[in-house]
C-alpha cells in the first residue's frame, strides 16, 4: 500500500515536544483546533484537508489525566471521519497503566479499558516510550511499538566513570530495567525493598548490594512524589553512598514531589520531556525525547523497522 503524506496533529498536554517533533521530521504542525465548550466537554477541529494521509496524534496522558485521554480519542475520532489513511497514536507517556493487572477483589484493568477505547476511537497503531507494564502491549489488537528511553540516558550517562558506580532499582519490580542499565555500562546491580504504606509514602526496608563509598544510580520509570526514590535514596546514604542520582523516564511532579526533592538526598534527577516539567530551580537534567520519537515517526512513515532505535550507540 503506498503510504500517506505525514502529519502531525498535537493535542493540550505537551505542545513543545510536538513542536520539536516536527521540526525534526521536516513538517509543521497540523491545523487543529482543540478546546472545551462552557461545560467543560472537548472541543476538536481538524482544520485542513487530511483525507488519505498518515497521521500521527501526539498526545501524553499526564496531568490533567482524564482530560488528555479524552482529547486524545476525540481527536482520533476526528481523524477517522476525516478520512485519514492511517492513525498512529503517539503518547510518550501512557497513563493509568499501574492498573494492569487485578490484585485486589473488584478492581478494575484500567490500561486494557484505555487500550480498547483508543482501538474503537480508530487508532490503527500505537507508539510510545516506556511503559510501565510491558504486557501492556498485549491489550492491544493492533501493532504497538515501544520503544525505550535508554539511549537517551546513555548519551547523558556515558560522561559518568561506571567503575565507580552501582545501578539500583528503588524496588524488585524494577530490577529487569535496573538489569539492563547495569549490563549497558558494566556495573554491579543491587535493589532496594521497599513497604508502601500510603499512596504518597513508602518505607525503604532494606537493600541488596554494595555501595559503601560508591555512586549510585536509580533507575526507574515514572513517579510523581518521588516517595519511592527519596526512601531509596535515604537508606542508600546511610549505608555510605557518596553521590545519589535517578533516571526517570516519565517525572511527573505534584507539590510533595517538589518538596522532597528540595529537602531529599538526590544529588541529580534525570529525567525526559515525554511530560512537560518545570524544574523550578532543583537538580532536575530534562533530556529530549524528539529525536527519537521523530526517527520512529518516519519509519513508520515509510514502512520502515524501528528495530535500530533499541539500539545504543557503541554497543
Amino acid at each position: 500500500m503506498q503510504v500517506g503524506e505525514l502529519k502531525v496533529l498535537s493535542g493540550q498536554s505537551n505542545p513543545a515536544l510536538v513542536d520539536e517533533i516536527c521540526s525534526l521530521v521536516g513538517t509543521t504542525v497540523g491545523g487543529c483546533e482543540v478546546g472545551s465548550f462552557p461545560d467543560g466537554e472537548t472541543s476538536v477541529k481538524i482544520t485542513e484537508n487530511i483525507r488519505g494521509k498518515d497521521i500521527f496524534v501526539v498526545q501524553s496522558s499526564c496531568t490533567p489525566a482524564n482530560n488528555n485521554i479524552m482529547e486524545l480519542l476525540i481527536m482520533i475520532d476526528a481523524a477517522r471521519r476525516a478520512s485519514a489513511q492511517r492513525i498512529t497514536a503517539v503518547i510518550p507517556f501512557f497513563g493509568y497503566a499501574r492498573q494492569d493487572r487485578k490484585d485486589q477483589p473488584r478492581v478494575p484493568i484500567t490500561a486494557k479499558l484505555i487500550a480498547n477505547l483508543l482501538v474503537t476511537a480508530g487508532a490503527n497503531r500505537i507508539l510510545t516510550i516506556d511503559l510501565h507494564a510491558q504486557q501492556i502491549q498485549g491489550f492491544f489488537d493492533i501493532p504497538v511499538d515501544h520503544l525505550y528511553a535508554s539511549p537517551v540516558f546513555f548519551d547523558y550517562l556515558k560522561q559518568i566513570d561506571s567503575k565507580k558506580m552501582v545501578i539500583f532499582a528503588p524496588d524488585v519490580g524494577g530490577v529487569k530495567m535496573a538489569a539492563a542499565y547495569a549490563d549497558m555500562f558494566d556495573c554491579a546491580l543491587g535493589f532496594v525493598a521497599k513497604r508502601r504504606t500510603s499512596a504518597t509514602t513508602v518505607e525503604a526496608l532494606n537493600l541488596v548490594g554494595e555501595v559503601q563509598d560508591r555512586e549510585v544510580l536509580i533507575i526507574d520509570d515514572m513517579t510523581e512524589t518521588t516517595g519511592t526514590l527519596c526512601a531509596a535514596a535515604n537508606l542508600l546514604k546511610d549505608k555510605g553512598a557518596t553521590k545519589i542520582r535517578a533516571a526517570v523516564s516519565h517525572t511527573m511532579l505534584n507539590e510533595i514531589g517538589y518538596d522532597r526533592l528540595a529537602k531529599g538526598p538526590i544529588d541529580e534527577l534525570i529525567t525526559t520531556n515525554t511530560v512537560p516539567i518545570d524544574t523550578r530551580g532543583l537538580p532536575i537534567k530534562v533530556l529530549s525525547i524528539a529525536p527519537l520519537l521523530a526517527q520512529a515517526i518516519l519509519r513508520i512513515n515509510n514502512h520502515e523497522s524501528v528495530t535500530s532505535l533499541f539500539k545504543i550507540k557503541g554497543f
